[in-house]
């Protein structure tokens, strides 16, 4: 059994009379993919949101590594999140903003040549070839490389766990066929992958596992190689209801 390093558990968030979220749980194995999808309002930021620390969930409970935490530790925790805006400053190059906020110093002085080549070795740990410096401005690469360059952040932190957000959104063939074989990597380097998608064609390429909202309630929890893309639909469109039972289904 793989025991997970993330798990929410009874997770409940309101917005005055509106109940968003309605005792959720969900869990997010090491070296695994976990894919959150649901329609619009279903309450995907909301959750991800809380466990980033952004706004904190009503009652329910955040364990990491087993452990009660509170979630605005997230970052500390080794939990890392991928917005879709992916927060990276086009004129600044690609070390600049693997580093944004948590430049290395040393004696005052900005130790550029150690942040070059921890950007670089991170790149490489990824099996990324498409950047021709990392030096190049954010500025002139294409959508797919941006992702990758936000990706790499995240991992240049030793984060245990990603949480990406649309990640191949507004990307081309191309572009998403390397941030999807980028996101596998990342499994297969043992960090837990939560990616947050509406393209059901790229989740079921990537994912191992498939969690489904419906109006703030987890109503499918489903392994991927055992469903299928009409189940899923009908999951997220309200039309299925029965909620399978996989506890312990993870191996």
């Amino acid at each position: 059994m793989v025991a997970p390093f993330i798990e929410l558990k009874d997770i409940r968030k309101s917005f005055g009379p509106a109940d968003v979220l309605k005792g959720v749980d969900l869990k997010v194995y090491p070296g695994q993919v976990s894919a959150l999808v649901g329609d619009n309002g279903a309450g995907k930021s909301t959750l991800i949101k809380g466990l980033a620390g952004v706004q904190a969930y009503d009652s329910g409970e955040v364990l990491v590594g087993g452990q009660a935490v509170h979630p605005t530790a997230a970052s500390k925790l080794g939990i890392e999140v991928v917005y879709q805006d992916l927060a990276l400053a086009e004129n600044l190059d690609i070390v600049q903003n693997m580093f944004l906020g948590r430049e290395e110093t040393l004696q005052g002085t900005l130790s550029n040549g150690e942040m070059e080549k921890k950007a670089s070795a991170t790149l490489g740990s990824l099996s990324v070839r498409t950047m021709k410096s990392v030096r190049q401005k954010v500025s002139s690469l294409s959508g797919g490389q941006r992702q990758t360059v936000a990706i790499a952040r995240a991992v240049l932190q030793e984060a245990k766990v990603v949480i990406l957000d649309e990640p191949t959104a507004a990307l081309g063939v191309a572009q998403t066929e390397q941030v999807l074989n980028l996101v596998r990597r990342l499994a297969d380097n043992g960090v837990g992958v939560l990616i947050i998608s509406h393209n059901l064609a790229d989740v079921f390429k990537v994912a191992d596992h498939i969690n489904v909202l419906y109006l703030g309630t987890m109503v499918a929890q489903l392994e991927t190689k055992e469903t299928t893309n009409n189940e899923v639909i009908g999951y997220i469109t309200g039309l299925k209801t029965d909620q399978p039972n996989l506890e312990g289904a993870v191996r």
